[in-house]
């Protein structure tokens, strides 16, 4: 007799905010050039896309859809229409290279309400450039933990306050000298309860950080690349302090990223339940054949390993040691990448943008893949249908068809012959965020989300 399945507990998921909103609404219909609709098919020519107020009601040739009467009709018919991009590891509340000249500088003399109009600064830059959703991975700050103050930014755009992304928070959980805990100076006296030891503080740390609000529990699994005086192939903390902390972030139906630079790291997310693997850098054949079958997203994180941004951090005042390790790790983390790409391990596009490059950059991390051999339509989905899957977010958005929210960009080019268009501010010609315009730069128009009267007082910080 076969053995009786055991009955699987009902898992409750409460919606959204943008998902509670009324539905229906403005009917705008989209004529476009070509169609990348991020599902990973053909092209599709002329198309026609009709939008019902937040969402896609409609998408097909033309010809084959009938055009609404009364409709707004937008005219792109000289771009590639594709679906928002997302990055699924950013962090907008660090010092960044386009707003201050030395992040070591800041950290001290920057106070966590400033630093927070930045993070908000940052987002917007990302929307700018057809990023309409980010996930950022939380931060610190020299006054504690940085969640709240990123859960408030989340919110005020949410509340349509503000103009910005779609963003998703996730708070620190992590030990005591950890990687995520050495982002600030060794020296800089900690305020707060910023980190925890064994598996009840941690406990206590996930759940203060889901009470101030943030989406996701970021903990960290091994050592890692940008902090002063650690090797990253240091163990970040025991299987039953990362055990704990997965599990306090299922118990309150959160989600649990993971920073793993080490297989060993690896190893003991994909062992404690982990929904997200942050980083490429060391690996093995089984390993990855383990995160493979498991079926656990991955976010690369390439962009920042480059000499150009490894430039940048010089210029930052990033310590020798830092940007030596950076540069030893670069074979490693590109080798992982193709290695985990060719044995179809789920890829996630990831930045870990905090000090470099610029936010709104977001794309050069395509860049990147394709040019370690990612095929450019695989590239896109990384960044569309791969990423809301890892984010959970794919029942309404990632690709673009009917019942989604119309997250849309136009694109001057074509990203599938050279990916690199979609870092040109020029060529990002409409970003649609739940059918509103948010950017408009086709001719004879000038909407933009970031409008910056004197960039030279930005540089001069």
């Amino acid at each position: 007799m076969a053995a009786k399945k055991e009955k699987k507990e009902a898992f409750w998921k409460p919606e959204p905010p943008w998902a509670k909103q009324p539905e229906g609404g403005k009917l705008v219909v989209i004529n476009g050039g070509t169609l990348i609709d991020g599902n990973g098919g053909p092209v599709l020519k002329n198309p026609v896309i009709v939008l019902e107020g937040r969402r896609i009601k409609q998408v097909g040739p033309k010809g084959k859809v009938k055009v609404p009467a009364g409709a707004e009709v937008i005219d792109a018919t000289k771009y590639t229409l594709m679906p928002g991009m997302m990055d699924c590891h950013v962090h907008t509340g660090m010092f960044n290279c386009m707003t201050f000249h030395n992040h070591r500088v800041a950290q001290w003399e920057v106070m966590p309400h400033l630093q927070q109009m930045y993070a908000l600064f940052h987002a917007q830059n990302c929307l700018d450039m057809g990023f309409t959703t980010l996930r950022d991975l939380g931060m610190n700050s020299s006054r504690g933990l940085f969640t709240q103050e990123l859960c408030a930014v989340r919110d005020s755009i949410n509340a349509g306050i503000v103009e910005g992304p779609r963003m998703l928070i996730g708070g620190f959980t992590t030990i005591t000298g950890s990687h995520l805990d050495l982002i600030q100076p060794r020296a800089m006296p900690r305020s707060g309860f910023n980190n925890g030891d064994g598996p009840w503080e941690l406990r206590k740390l996930a759940r203060l950080n889901i009470l101030w609000g943030c989406d996701i529990v970021k903990t960290c699994a091994s050592g890692g690349g940008g902090t002063d005086k650690e090797e990253p192939d240091i163990r970040n903390m025991c299987q039953e302090e990362l055990d704990a902390i997965v599990d306090e972030a299922h118990a309150f139906h959160k989600v649990c990223a993971v920073h793993c630079f080490t297989t060993s790291g690896q190893r003991m997310a994909l062992k404690a339940g982990a929904d997200t693997i942050e980083h490429m850098v060391f690996s093995d054949d089984e390993t990855i054949a383990m995160i493979k079958d498991a079926g656990v997203p991955v976010t690369p994180t390439l962009a920042h390993r480059t000499d150009h941004a490894i430039e940048l951090r010089r210029e930052l005042g990033t310590s020798p040691f830092v940007l030596n390790k950076l540069k030893k790790l670069q074979p490693y983390c590109y080798n992982t990448f193709q290695q985990m790409y060719k044995a179809g391990v789920k890829i996630a596009m990831g930045t870990d943008m905090g000090f470099e490059p610029h936010f709104g950059d977001n794309a050069w991390e395509l860049e990147v893949y394709v040019g370690l051999g990612m095929k450019p339509m695989h590239a896109i989905q990384t960044a569309t249908k791969n990423a809301a899957e890892a984010l959970r977010l794919d029942r309404d958005l990632g690709t673009i068809e009917a019942g989604k929210l119309a997250d849309i960009v136009a694109v001057n080019g074509d990203p599938l012959a050279d990916v690199r268009v979609l870092q040109e501010r020029k060529n990002i010609a409409l970003v649609l965020k739940e059918g509103r315009i948010c950017v408009d730069r086709r001719p004879g128009r000038s909407k933009n989300v970031v409008q910056v009267k004197d960039w030279q007082k930005i540089d001069n910080l």
